[in-house]
């Protein structure tokens, strides 16, 4: 009786052996499985993370685009002092290139021919553009977008201005490989259309008058200004319009 008794005894203890390894099994695979879990949340925040980082580093870059076509057309350098074209090597100022900002209405048609017989595709040539006829979204033409990004068709940072790109916070001002970076393109628009007498429909008290631009310089400015991220998802393009006024 004793011996049987000893018998089930181990059996029993045989059994509880067996069914505790299936417990622990269990409590392993529960726990890989949470932690895996785990990480796959914590890589997919961190996904999330990055793009919207690499997003805002692009939508900054843009912005400082935009600023720096701005002095570009004003003819002034970061500083806010004026651009002097014999004191500045290069491009800077424009001192060498054959398209330029300080022009008067009379000389637009000239300087956009210029711009023509170097770019025919794209019609900008050194950041300065003529009118853009058809679609305006340019950036959602692939094709068209290469075409814009190529050599000496848009203005990179710092190109005209003598910004310095490598003492800014954004590493993407400073970027100059092929397709790469951030660039600037600039339509110069006849404010009034000589063929239409706009002012003269307008009530006498009209503020067109107060904040036109200059009589002799007669044009508004459109730019457009393209980033690219490090991620080759990340691409932010912004616009703004420029009216120069000044006391000729």
């Amino acid at each position: 009786m004793r011996r049987l008794n000893s018998s089930l005894s181990a059996l029993r203890r045989a059994r509880q052996r067996g069914v505790a390894l299936y417990v622990v099994i269990v409590f392993v695979m529960l726990s890989m499985l949470l932690a895996s879990w785990a990480a796959r949340g914590s890589l997919f925040n961190e996904m999330l993370v990055g793009n919207d980082a690499d997003y805002r580093r692009a939508f900054e870059a843009a912005q400082a685009m935009l600023q720096d076509a701005e002095f570009d057309i004003r003819g002034v350098q970061p500083s806010g002092e004026a651009c002097v074209p014999g004191q500045t090597p290069g491009d800077v100022c424009r001192a060498t290139t054959t398209v330029y900002f300080d022009i008067e209405t009379k000389d637009l048609e000239n300087v956009l021919a210029v711009v023509k017989a170097n770019s025919p595709t794209t019609g900008c040539y050194m950041g300065i553009c003529q009118k853009r006829t058809g679609a305006q979204d340019f950036w959602n033409n692939r094709q068209m977008l290469d075409a814009m990004t190529a050599s000496n068709v848009g203005a990179r940072y710092g190109q005209f201005t003598g910004a310095d790109a490598a003492a800014t916070a954004n590493p993407l001002l400073a970027v100059r490989t092929a397709g790469n970076g951030a660039w600037y393109w600039v339509e110069m628009l006849p404010y009034i259309d000589p063929n239409v007498a706009l002012l003269a429909s307008l009530p006498t008290n009209s503020n067109v008058e107060r904040f036109a631009p200059s009589r002799k310089k007669l044009l508004v400015y459109r730019i457009t200004a393209l980033a690219r991220g490090n991620k080759p998802s990340t691409e932010v393009v912004l616009q703004s319009v420029l009216s120069v006024q000044s006391i000729d």
